[in-house]
Formats: C-alpha cells, sequence, structure tokens
C-alpha cells in the first residue's frame, strides 16, 4: 500500500465511475486508474446516441449534488448528459486517470498479496488492492432470439448500438418495443420515414414529460444563484416522495396515477380501438412508468401502425407477429431493452478460493446495501442489486460511491488489508428489502412483463423506496456490515 493508500481499479467512467474518482480524491486517494471500453466518458450517455434519446428525470435531479450545471432543459438531452460527464472530468482533473478505449475482463482475488489481478482486453494485466465496478445496470443489450433475424436483408440493430451510417428518410422501418427508449424513437423518425410499425407485446401506463428549454431568464436566475438550482434539486425529490405512494396497490395515489393515464389516452388517441391496445391490465408501477409527451401523439399519425402483438419471427425482407402476418420491410430496430439483471454481465470477478461472483450468485444477484458481496474482499459495485429507483439513480451513485471511499480511506488510515462483508449482514439485508418490496412497492411485485425479477422470481433490481432511506442505511449500516482483517 503507498503512502497515497490503497491502489484502486474503476471499471467504467459513466457518472457512477466519475462519482467514485471524486469522492476518492475528496479523501486524498489519487492512486486509482479509470477504465473505460469506449472511446470518452459518459456510460450509458456515450452508448445510447438514438434519435431522440433523453433523460425521464428532470436535469437538476438527474446531476451531481457537488457539481451544478447550466442545463438547457428541463429534462437534459444525450448530448448534453455526455457534456456534462466531460465537464465533470474536467472540473475535477480526472483525465489524467482515465484510460479510455481500455476494456476490463476480468479482476481475480490473491489472498497472499491482498490484491486483485486485472486482466485487460489488450492480454496486459495490473495489480489494484481495490476495484471499484461501475458499470451499470442497463448497459448489456438484450437482443431476442427471433427465428431468421441473421437472414434479414436489411439495416438491423438495437437502439443501445444506433447505426447512424443508414438514412431512414423515406424507409420502411419496424420498431419494436414500447419501453421508454422506443417512445423516444417513434417520434423522433415517424415524420422522415414512408411506414413505421411499432410493435408492442404489452403496453405501458404512459403520462407526458412535461419537457421544455429552459428561459434564458431561468438560466441566468440558475447560473447566478447556486443555491437555488440545489433547491429545486430538492424540491424534486420531495415530489418524488410524495409519489412514490403510487406503488401500494391500495392507495389512493395509485388510483390518481391510473386515473391520469387513462386519461391522457383518452385525450391524445384518435382510434378508439387503439386506446383498448394501449390500455395496461395491470396496476401502475409494475413495468417502469414511461414520461413520453410526443410518442401517443405520434401513433395518430396517418404513415404510423400500431401492431398489437409480439414479434415470432423474421424473414429476409419481413418482420413477422404472432397473428402470422407480415409486414416488408426495410431497417428493424430492436428497442427490447437491456439484461438489467445479469449483473457485471462482462465482467468476471473471482474472489476468496477462485470463486466467480456470477457462480455465487447464480443468477439471483444480491449484495449488501447493492454494494459488496462476502468472500469478495475490496471488491464494490456502483449500482449493484436492488439499487434502482429511489428516483435519481444519480443520487443512489452518489450514496455508493461514498461508502466506497470512505472504506479505502478508513483502510489507509488503519493500515488494514482487507474489508469483507459479513454474511449475516448480507441475508439480513436481501430478508429486508424484499419485505419492503412487498410492503412498500407491491406494484411491482403485480404480475406484468419487466425487468426487475431473476429466474428465480425475486426482484432483483429495484430499490423499494425513496432515496432519502437509502441515504441514511449507507452512512450506517457499513460499520455493522463490513469486517476487517489484516493488515499492512
Amino acid at each position: 500500500m503507498s503512502a497515497s493508500g490503497p491502489r484502486v481499479a474503476i471499471v467504467g467512467c459513466g457518472l457512477g465511475g466519475i462519482a467514485a474518482a471524486v469522492n476518492l480524491k475528496r479523501r486524498g486517494i489519487y492512486d486509482f486508474v479509470i477504465f473505460e471500453q469506449s472511446d470518452g466518458p459518459g456510460g450509458t450517455w456515450w452508448d445510447n446516441r438514438y434519435p431522440g434519446c433523453e433523460v425521464d428525470i428532470p436535469s437538476h435531479a438527474y446531476s451531481f449534488s457537488f457539481l451544478t450545471y447550466d442545463w438547457t432543459r428541463t429534462h437534459a438531452r444525450q448530448e448534453e448528459l455526455q457534456a456534462y460527464a466531460e465537464h465533470a472530468l474536467d472540473k475535477f482533473k480526472l483525465r489524467r486517470h482515465c484510460r479510455f478505449g481500455t476494456r476490463v475482463e476480468s479482476a481475480t482475488w490473491d489472498e497472499d498479496t491482498g490484491s486483485y489481478e486485472v486482466a485487460l482486453a489488450d492480454g496486459s494485466r495490473e495489480r489494484f488492492e481495490v476495484v471499484i465496478s461501475c458499470l451499470g445496470l442497463l448497459n448489456y443489450p438484450r437482443y431476442p432470439d427471433w427465428p431468421g433475424l441473421s437472414s434479414f436483408e436489411g439495416a438491423s440493430f438495437h437502439t443501445a448500438r444506433w447505426e447512424h451510417e443508414h438514412d431512414l428518410t423515406g424507409k420502411r422501418v419496424a420498431v419494436v418495443g414500447t419501453g421508454s427508449t422506443a417512445t423516444q424513437v417513434v417520434p423522433a423518425i415517424a415524420g422522415s420515414v414512408s411506414r413505421l410499425y411499432v410493435f408492442q407485446r404489452q403496453p405501458g401506463w404512459i403520462l407526458p414529460k412535461g419537457e421544455r428549454d429552459f428561459t434564458a431568464r431561468e438560466r441566468t436566475l440558475y447560473r447566478r444563484f447556486p443555491l437555488l438550482q440545489k433547491a429545486w434539486r430538492l424540491y424534486h425529490f420531495y415530489q418524488f416522495r410524495q409519489g412514490f405512494k403510487g406503488y401500494d396497490l391500495g392507495g389512493e395515489r395509485q388510483r390518481r396515477n391510473l386515473a391520469a393515464c387513462r386519461a391522457y389516452i383518452e385525450k391524445t388517441i384518435s382510434d378508439p380501438e387503439m386506446r383498448k391496445h394501449l390500455t395496461p391490465d395491470y396496476p401502475w408501477g409494475c413495468k417502469r412508468s414511461v414520461l413520453a409527451t410526443d410518442f401517443y401523439p405520434a401513433l395518430n399519425r396517418d404513415n404510423v401502425e400500431l401492431v398489437p402483438h409480439a414479434v415470432t419471427k423474421v424473414t429476409p425482407n419481413g418482420i413477422v407477429d404472432e397473428t402470422g402476418v407480415e409486414r416488408e420491410i426495410d431497417v428493424l430496430v430492436m428497442a427490447t431493452g437491456f439484461q438489467a439483471t445479469n449483473f457485471l454481465a462482462s465482467l468476471e470477478v473471482r474472489g476468496v478460493g477462485g470463486v466467480s461472483i456470477h457462480d455465487r450468485w447464480d443468477g439471483d444477484a444480491a449484495a449488501f446495501l447493492g454494494i459488496t458481496v462476502p468472500d469478495f474482499p475490496n471488491f464494490f459495485m456502483l449500482y449493484g442489486p436492488n439499487t434502482n429507483g429511489g428516483f435519481s439513480v444519480i443520487a443512489n451513485l452518489e450514496r455508493q460511491a461514498e461508502v466506497a471511499a470512505r472504506t479505502v480511506a478508513r483502510m489507509r488510515r488503519r493500515r488494514v488489508r482487507a474489508v469483507d462483508t459479513k454474511p449475516v449482514a448480507l441475508d439480513r439485508w436481501v430478508r429486508w428489502v424484499d419485505e419492503q418490496l412487498h410492503k412498500n412497492a407491491s406494484a411491482m411485485e403485480a404480475n406484468c412483463t419487466n425487468y426487475y425479477h431473476s429466474k428465480s422470481g425475486r426482484n432483483v433490481t429495484q430499490w423499494p423506496k425513496p432515496h432519502g432511506e437509502y441515504y441514511l442505511l449507507s452512512k450506517v449500516l457499513p460499520y455493522f456490515g463490513f469486517t476487517e482483517r489484516g493488515s499492512r
């Protein structure tokens, strides 16, 4: 261990990786490297560049508490969010720590040295006492296994890997999926394509986002008075706290949300038959609720057709739904989501005794505070199991980064060789989270198609409360859940 503390590997330079780096520097830890497989920072906001890409959380809340910014819109677009990541690197002088275009393949714990051997895609290996994974939740696209997909002769791609070299003007396009991404893509391309088919397996509850550009006066006020921006941020969190009551199946807020969504369908969709197809038969909050102002109006266009059926196969020139109808297309866009429950999908982590974290989980991921796993000492995750939600994930990432940085600083101060997690702490945490999901977010446990549940049926992605509870627990529980062993 050097005088500046343990050497730390940060895997990923999205907003989570940046939060981890800033928190390490704040605690005097400077010996760290940020590995990023892409050619620049931003994580999901580097990868997702599809038309209409925009965050659905207000900009002042979807940003770091320690870094205000001159946002141009109430809900920032991809370009601005990626620019915010660039700004953060420069503001906190992090570029010299970054290695872009470098993919980490594995991290293997060595008990003899009390360090991880980190293997890179170029074949090189390096030693780090601490590894912090910041891979994110929605970073590993889910590709469908439709028969005939490989035989399709037109352009086909996932929204997270959008191929901008294809001009969609005048083309017949199929967008498969009606989640958050699809509701942004559809209105963005509907005006330029000749025909747009929107395939919907199951409808979602949708409300308008209310996005707009900030006025010049608003931007001036926020620049001159940063505390005003912080106050507005806190107000957004307060609003969500009140709105979280909607996840209670028996609550009044659930009924109000359903009524608002149905009224929005009635107001914006002109075809009565289409209204039926767009109205879910499950509670609000069972699937990720969608905020989209322009999606329903786009479906009213003459060149847009909603296909309320799942896709069953692809032909060289078309796509076939479950009723057997084939529609000829030129371009296939897969808005089919991500492998959200496949945590650390691109990273192999081996802990004590060479055990793989994926074998330990066996498809049912669990981590104490969503951050650490017993027998994987000095390894931390940001955006781990059951940490999605609570309003702005950026706030959760900050809390997780604080836990990791505090622990590393404590290791340096006390000359500790390794910090591990008590198995009993993880067991109690998982039981408590499951209980809270059933108690406070029962709508998430209703019967619908979502990305929340593992093959065991357990909800492994969602946080069951607003952010305030996670804030408090992340400050207190590590003192009881972590154990120190060995010294340097």
